[in-house]
């Protein structure tokens, strides 16, 4: 699957890393939902570190579709909730 870190580039991540990903996708929520900035600042960095630890980069040049698209590092809570939908920023693919 295609993921797309907003003003990093696209990372190609295998399927078996979905649930985790949704993991750190629900804490995310938790943290937006509670109001709590440290926690907030906290899931952002774990999600996309995760995402870059475990994704391989495409080439700068690659227009590969993206299943989902991230917030970048510096988003903040009020950025990030309108890129929510009804299944956080990683749906459940399954």
């Amino acid at each position: 699957m295609i993921v797309r870190i907003m003003g990093e580039g696209q990372l190609d991540l295998s399927d078996a890393d979905l649930d985790l990903l949704n993991q750190f996708d629900r804490t995310l929520e938790e943290a937006i939902e509670s109001g709590s900035e440290d926690v907030f600042r906290e899931a952002l960095r774990d999600l996309l570190a995760r995402v870059r630890q475990d994704g391989k980069p495409l080439p700068p040049d690659s227009l590969e579709p993206s299943q989902f698209i991230l917030p970048h590092a510096d988003a903040g809570m009020d950025e990030v909730r309108t890129m929510l939908g009804d299944e956080g920023l990683i749906p459940d693919l399954t």
